[in-house]
């Protein structure tokens, strides 16, 4: 456990948004978790816990102010390993602290499929579940097994797998506060340490989102395998999201919104070339970078917040390192758009990333 004090967040927020915590502790393994939880930097004089901030790669980030008065924690625990075998499943862990990317990535070096549509997502294993991760037809609840968590009311550790995790549209138990007593929210109260996913050994393509179609159709390739996926998957990547290393973003700023089927007829009637996909509920989930995209927004900016040009679903930073965007110009741009859409299209879009 390293713990520092005044410390700039702009290089650990993908945004590049210039901020600074109050105190940072760096947590490179499960002991140094719970050490921290039974520690007295997490207690005020009067003994009640003070907030916290688990901050992964900070890739689904909007700082809204210039301190974060918060104990931010650093994810740092590393580790990937086969931790176990089925008959139809192999069992790989991964630590918190781990780059999602490069853990896809050693799993098809491994030769295991399962994870290929999942590449280039930003971030940590450890944020992968609290968002529900996914892309191009898969979510992380298709592939997970169980997580390993520190409670750090009680510094006990703890293991969830999938149904008490309580998966949704890029959502899970650990978005949510217990409102009450017997209520099972984890937020501010859960850091996930280890995440383990289970790889399907008789693996199968998921090929059904539009870009991967044309990817086929165009290759000729009608049975790809899983690393061809994964290039095709961080060639589309590529094309349409901006690297945050270049442009500071924080990746899909809404959530795609999912409304009924007659609502979506309705819609279709006014917008013939709506971008929407039927989901096996029964209702259809819209293109939220299309609804934003037909407001006019693509390209335009509010002050040093932008969206991008060549994707609308994306706020990027126009600032420089010394006049970064801040937190407020990103929110209002944010607000902005919410509004042109909700006028358009009686939509109420959500935001993706965590506004602190």
């Amino acid at each position: 456990m390293l713990v520092e004090k005044n410390t700039s967040l702009q290089d650990l927020n993908t945004f590049g948004i210039a901020a600074s915590a109050d105190v940072l502790v760096r947590l490179r393994s499960s002991q140094a978790v719970q050490d921290f939880a039974a520690s007295s930097l997490l207690r005020s004089p009067q003994g009640a816990l003070r907030p916290t901030l688990v901050l992964g790669g900070g890739s689904n980030l909007v700082l809204s102010g210039d301190v974060v008065h918060a104990i931010v924690l650093k994810m740092e625990i590393p580790g990937i390993a086969l931790v176990g075998e089925t008959p139809t499943q192999r069992i790989v862990q991964a630590g918190a602290g781990v780059r999602w990317h490069d853990l896809v990535a050693w799993t098809l070096a491994q030769g295991w499929g399962g994870l290929e549509n999942l590449a280039l997502i930003p971030g940590t294993v450890g944020a992968a579940p609290v968002q529900n991760i996914g892309a191009y037809g898969v979510e992380l609840q298709d592939r997970f097994h169980s997580l390993d968590a520190v409670d750090l009311h009680t510094g006990q550790a703890f293991t969830l797998d999938a149904a008490q995790c309580a998966f949704g549209y890029r959502d899970s138990v650990f978005k949510h506060t217990a409102a009450q007593p017997g209520d099972f929210g984890l937020a501010g109260r859960a850091v996930i340490t280890q995440v383990r996913l289970a790889l399907p050994k008789a693996w199968r393509p998921e090929l059904g989102y539009l870009e991967l179609q044309r990817r086929v159709e165009a290759s000729g390739n009608p049975a790809p395998d899983a690393r061809q996926i994964f290039e095709w998957v961080c060639a589309i990547r590529r094309a349409k999201l901006p690297d945050p290393a270049v442009l500071g973003n924080a990746g899909s700023f809404f959530k795609n919104p999912a409304v009924t089927e007659d609502q979506c007829r309705d819609i279709i009637a006014r917008e013939p070339k709506i971008v929407h996909y039927p989901m096996p509920d029964g209702s259809v989930k819209l293109a939220a970078g299309w609804l934003i995209d037909a407001c006019g927004w693509k390209g335009k900016s509010l002050g040093r917040a932008g969206v991008y040009e060549q994707q609308a679903l994306v706020l990027v930073n126009r600032g420089t390192r010394s006049s970064s965007v801040t937190g407020g110009e990103v929110m209002t741009l944010a607000a902005a758009i919410q509004t042109s859409v909700y006028e358009r299209f009686g939509i109420r879009l959500e935001p993706e990333p965590v506004v602190v």
